[in-house]
């Protein structure tokens, strides 16, 4: 509610303080949000390695959100080193967990054979596709331009 705002004036350190409580009892969506303030840096200081150790508490625990943000981070080096077979086993658990973000992540690396895939237009289909169907935008765009 604090995050949000809902029923009560936003405040960023007020949820982070929440968030932590939840957290700490293995709670996968309070471990995932936890994740996201680090990494933006709200109501806590910007901190890519925190966000890192808790999005890894919530993916280990099957948080589709949070495998794919790990995802993101092995890709882009952020808060760990950089390592694209790292980011792509997080992406496809992600993407087989449903996550929208995910699939298309997974997608657009077999389309363009970036990230240390291989370019598999068959691949890179099926995935958009899933991402697609999971109302994900940049995916449909995507699909337009290539059928």
């Amino acid at each position: 509610m604090y995050d949000n705002g809902r029923g009560v004036a936003q405040n960023d350190a007020k949820a982070v303080e929440w968030y932590s409580k939840a957290a700490a009892q293995t709670h996968t969506s309070a471990q995932y949000n936890l994740g996201l303030m680090y990494e933006k840096g709200r109501g806590v200081a910007q901190n890519d390695a925190k966000a890192v150790e808790w999005y890894s508490k919530a993916a280990a625990q099957g948080y589709a959100s949070a495998q794919n943000n790990l995802g993101v981070m092995y890709e882009e080096g952020q808060g760990v080193a950089q390592n694209t077979a790292l980011s792509n086993e997080w992406y496809l658990k992600a993407a087989n967990n449903g996550d929208a973000m995910a699939q298309f992540n997974i997608g657009k690396n077999y389309l363009t054979g970036r990230n240390g895939l291989p370019e598999n237009r068959k691949q890179a289909l099926n995935w958009l596709k899933k991402a697609a169907n999971n109302g994900h935008a940049q995916a449909k765009l995507m699909l337009a331009g290539l059928q």
